[in-house]
């Protein structure tokens, strides 16, 4: 509690209500079939590809498939990229999906490794 100089108590009814936090870049959370996405943009693009797979265009769609991208060693722990989305096209061939909104340096570090390292080309959407 805080003491106001002319004796008075300030209360926690007196208290602002607290506002949630707001993103950095702007993204909204959102809920799909009891899924949290981190912004609307992706949970947009999940509702695209749950119908592109239900129609059998798209199979084995995963969420948040990790890559190790540097082993954990003395030096510190692991480094992984998340995909935000992974799955197989028409032709069997395995997709990458990231739904980005703003391309973060950690980001274009991270696209460039899983090139260097497994040969795939993150998609951007």
């Amino acid at each position: 509690m805080i003491n106001y100089p002319d004796g008075r108590k300030y209360t926690s009814a007196q208290t602002p209500p607290i506002k949630p936090k707001k993103n950095k870049y702007g993204a909204v959370k959102t809920e799909i079939d009891g899924i949290t996405f981190d912004s609307k943009h992706e949970a947009s693009r999940y509702r695209e590809l749950r119908l592109l797979e239900q129609a059998g265009e798209i199979s084995n769609l995963r969420l948040q498939v990790p890559f190790e991208l540097i082993a954990k060693s003395k030096h510190g722990t692991a480094i992984r990229y998340y995909a935000d989305f992974v799955y197989n096209d028409s032709y069997g061939q395995l997709i990458v999906e990231d739904a980005k909104g703003v391309k973060t340096p950690i980001y274009q570090l991270k696209k460039r490794m899983m090139a260097e390292k497994y040969g795939i080309d993150i998609k951007e959407v």
